[in-house]
């Protein structure tokens, strides 16, 4: 029992030394978080309200972030001497309950840089009552301000205003399809003035509708809360609100996916060729949900498929 005491105390210790240098690590290679705000809008201070990091001790990668309470950016530039002037802010998945963070972003981002694109990982808040006047709108105000944080300061990072694009797995793909059809909605006062409108949005695995039938419901109750009115469903529906200005987008799903049902990626589609709006979508026979990068199965060619749509659409050389 005295053994097993002293592992376990020394492991409590390990955990902050290592937290410790993945940030000494991460500030040497400029990848400092960049806070969001000077003042996030509709904020309620709660003190006892503290994000909560899932560190992989093995590794010291940051796998999981819940309770996000101070939204951040943090950029990844590629190593290539003339950058193409792309950049894409991804937004890792969870439920609006936690951020897939090293699965969902930080190795996403890599594979930008890989292509010689300007990648950004967003730590948005997740919906609560607790910190957020309004948590219907928590994460897509962190999502503009994204947009056009990065569009104020696109000279500073070689970056072209014009090709900033959004990419989101599930419950991410819900907020930057959100942010694709709701990006000139009012949900704060903003003193960058600046579009939030993305140029385009790649959309993996996504939670799009928050419909009962097909929703993703644990995305839907930590969003909307436990009995949302018909009329905020609509609203957060984003299969509904698909217009003409809506960016090109890429869709992937797989037709085995019974988290996230691909009726998401289906129907939104479908709102996409409707108004015109120039699409892309690839439902791969197996490969459930959550497979990031893409790992078993069809799924796993997701990659290619989109680099060529990036390459098609002059995002990629």
């Amino acid at each position: 029992m005295k053994k097993l005491k002293n592992q376990l105390f020394k492991k409590a210790l390990l955990i902050p030394t290592l937290f410790l240098a993945l940030m000494n690590s991460l500030q040497a290679q400029n990848f400092q978080p960049i806070p969001l705000w000077d003042k996030i809008p509709g904020e309620i201070e709660d003190l006892n309200y503290r994000e909560n990091v899932g560190l992989n001790i093995s590794n010291g990668t940051i796998e999981s972030i819940s309770l996000v309470k101070t939204p951040t950016l943090t950029v990844y530039l590629p190593n290539k001497t003339k950058p193409n002037g792309t950049s894409v802010i991804i937004l890792p998945g969870g439920g609006y309950q936690h951020l897939a963070y090293d699965k969902e972003g930080v190795k996403v981002a890599e594979w930008f840089n890989s292509l010689g694109i300007t990648a950004f990982v967003l730590k948005y808040r997740l919906p609560s009552d607790l910190i957020m006047t309004n948590k219907n709108i928590g994460p897509l105000q962190d999502a503009q301000q994204a947009v056009r944080y990065v569009r104020q300061n696109a000279a500073k990072w070689n970056i072209d205003p014009n090709k900033i694009g959004v990419l989101g797995f599930s419950a991410g793909g819900h907020l930057a399809s959100t942010l694709a059809t709701h990006y000139d909605d009012k949900v704060y006062e903003s003193t960058l003035k600046v579009s939030a409108r993305p140029d385009f949005s790649l959309l993996i695995y996504p939670v799009i509708s928050m419909q009962n039938d097909i929703t993703h419901k644990g995305s839907q109750t930590s969003l909307l809360g436990n009995n949302p009115s018909q009329e905020l469903i609509d609203s957060f529906s984003n299969e509904k609100k698909v217009t003409a200005q809506t960016p090109p987008t890429f869709l992937i799903h797989a037709t085995d996916d019974t988290v996230v049902l691909p009726e998401n990626s289906i129907n939104y589609y479908l709102a996409l060729k409707k108004n015109g709006v120039s699409a892309e979508m690839h439902i791969y026979e197996k490969g459930g949900h959550g497979f990031g990068l893409g790992v078993n199965d069809s799924s796993k060619y997701w990659t290619r498929d989109c680099e060529e749509w990036l390459k098609t659409h002059g995002y990629k050389n």
